[in-house]
């Protein structure tokens, strides 16, 4: 099956609009979840997991009710979170420690969000479909992250 690519300069074209002139970290966060959502064929889930009490806890998303509280280290989120790397998984049920929220997710792509050294949180989107996310989304969905990172005042939602 294939996935109808994301324009991913239009994408940031279209949140650098939403975000313009806008520190609110909370209305940032959550209008970038929802241009992810709309925009992004086959996924049924996307959003942020902030790092918060040396774990992730849910933040603005799209799709349906989530895991709350992710350990570093532990599921796809947490995996990247402790490595502050991509991590893109074609098959989750083959992932060792996958934390399932959602029983129908088949594919993760999980993008750390680091500012100035520190972690501040992850970018996760979810899909029903296998081998959903390749490498152009993880290299979309980092320049993606990393627009939306300048533009949050992250002390305000990391106390």
């Amino acid at each position: 099956m294939a996935v109808q690519d994301v324009d991913y300069q239009a994408l940031s074209q279209a949140l650098r609009g939403l975000i313009q002139n806008e520190t609110d970290a909370l209305a940032n966060l959550a209008n970038g979840a929802a241009l992810l959502f709309h925009s992004m064929e086959e996924v049924s889930w996307a959003g942020f997991y902030l790092y918060k009490e040396n774990q992730l806890i849910l933040g603005p998303f799209q799709g349906k009710p989530a895991c709350i509280r992710i350990p570093l280290g532990k599921g796809v989120c947490g995996t990247a979170a402790q490595k502050r790397e991509p991590v893109v998984v074609e098959d989750v049920h083959q992932f060792p420690g996958h934390i399932a929220c959602d029983e129908a997710s088949a594919s993760e792509i999980v993008i750390p969000i680091v500012r100035d050294g520190q972690l501040m949180g992850v970018l996760d989107a979810d899909s029903p479909v296998k081998a959903r996310f390749d490498e152009r989304d993880r290299q979309g969905l980092e320049g993606f992250a990393t627009i939306l990172s300048a533009s949050v005042r992250w002390e305000d939602l990391l106390r």
